[in-house]
């Protein structure tokens, strides 16, 4: 029995977390390959795999660990893999193969300082814009970023249920110092959140496509072996998985990734705003920095500022409406983060007019201290 069944209050590193949400999820096969600062998935995987009946493989590489959880899917098991940012790029490749291959995945990103080997013990969030655009084509992707020991749990368990749902991979974006830091949490006894189980054929194999265009647009998925006869290919291919020329095939499959998504966008969408309703000032915020950006704000409500804080726990695909919901009656909106620039480039495009973007970033492998924000704060009302 997994040690994290019990429902008794469990003092948890975050990744540790993440483990007991792939666990709670259903995950029953982990491949990776050890990396700073997400070895602690790896390593609680390895633990809990033969526990549940499930299998852990340790991969030569992350190109060959992307590519066996791939495998592993199509074969019919809920899978993840670990890593950090030169992992994360490692595997690029294979996660654009997955999202046209429509294979459902999870792939957790504790971010480390880059670029390259950059620093591994020290805490980035540099990952963001690589979470969307790392690999080519068009394709629209589905990132996840906690601030919590008990996020990083529920995050895990939300990010294997649409990675599912919607047939895609699903990005869980962490960083060095949440990975490691610990919280006290219980594991929600079963049933008490969802587990979304994969929609397999309820039609006969003469009539089964693959990559069907449904109403949903959502394809039921056939596992190797289950006696249905398909093709898998990374070229763009119609309904049956066979490579395609025709531009209206293409059309179709593209249009299939991108909108599956988007039509669901407001079930995937997940925000924390906090102290909002007469706010003039906004901090927006994810992960690590969230946390800090709290305190800055409650500190700066003793001091009569008017000011809230937006979290986004979904930042791909980037709330667009709901963010630009929220800052319609704010004068001004701080996008903190520990990286040169990149959320900030979301917000100041959904922007209302009437709002000035302000950016605070970090990138020296510290956290951002409540104070940083609270002084950026000052500086936004002066």
């Amino acid at each position: 029995m997994s040690e994290y069944a019990s429902a008794k209050p469990m003092l948890l590193q975050g990744n540790e977390a993440c483990v007991a949400g792939a666990l709670y999820a259903g995950v029953e096969f982990f491949a990776g390959y050890p990396i700073t600062p997400s070895t602690e998935i790896a390593e609680g995987m390895a633990r809990e795999m033969p526990r549940i009946g499930g299998r852990f493989i340790q991969m030569e590489d992350e190109i060959a660990s992307i590519a066996a959880i791939i495998g592993a899917s199509n074969a019919g098991l809920k899978s993840m893999t670990a890593t950090s940012g030169p992992g994360f790029s490692l595997m690029q490749e294979n996660i654009g193969y997955a999202y046209m291959t429509e294979t459902p995945c999870v792939i957790v990103d504790v971010q480390r300082g880059g670029p390259s080997t950059g620093l591994p013990t020290k805490i980035s969030q540099a990952d963001i814009q690589q979470a969307r655009w790392g690999t080519h084509g068009d394709y629209t992707a589905i990132t996840l970023a906690p601030s919590t020991v008990r996020g990083c749990f529920e995050e895990t368990v939300r990010a294997v249920n649409m990675a599912e749902r919607y047939r895609t991979p699903v990005v869980v974006l962490t960083d060095e110092v949440l990975g490691h830091m610990r919280e006290m949490m219980v594991i929600p006894a079963p049933g008490e959140m969802e587990v979304y189980k994969r929609h397999k054929p309820d039609v006969p194999p003469d009539w089964y496509h693959h990559f069907e265009i449904t109403p949903s647009l959502v394809s039921a998925m056939a596992s190797f072996g289950d006696g249905y006869r398909y093709n898998i290919s990374g070229l763009t291919h119609d309904q049956d998985g066979f490579p395609t020329a025709q531009p209206k095939e293409i059309k179709e499959k593209l249009d299939k990734l991108r909108t599956k998504i988007m039509r669901y966008a407001d079930e995937i969408y997940r925000i924390r705003a906090e102290m909002m309703e007469d706010a003039h000032v906004a901090v927006i915020s994810t992960g690590t920095v969230a946390r800090s950006a709290l305190q800055a704000v409650k500190m700066a409500r003793e001091k009569r500022i008017k000011v809230g804080t937006i979290q986004p726990l979904t930042i791909w695909p980037f709330p667009d409406q709901p963010i630009h919901d929220m800052l319609k009656n704010v004068k001004k909106v701080i996008v903190a983060e520990l990286n040169m620039g990149q959320l900030v480039q979301e917000v100041a495009r959904v922007a209302p007019r009437t709002c000035e973007v302000l950016f605070l970033g970090r990138y020296d492998g510290e956290v951002m201290a409540p104070q940083m924000i609270l002084d950026k704060i000052r500086e936004a009302v002066k």
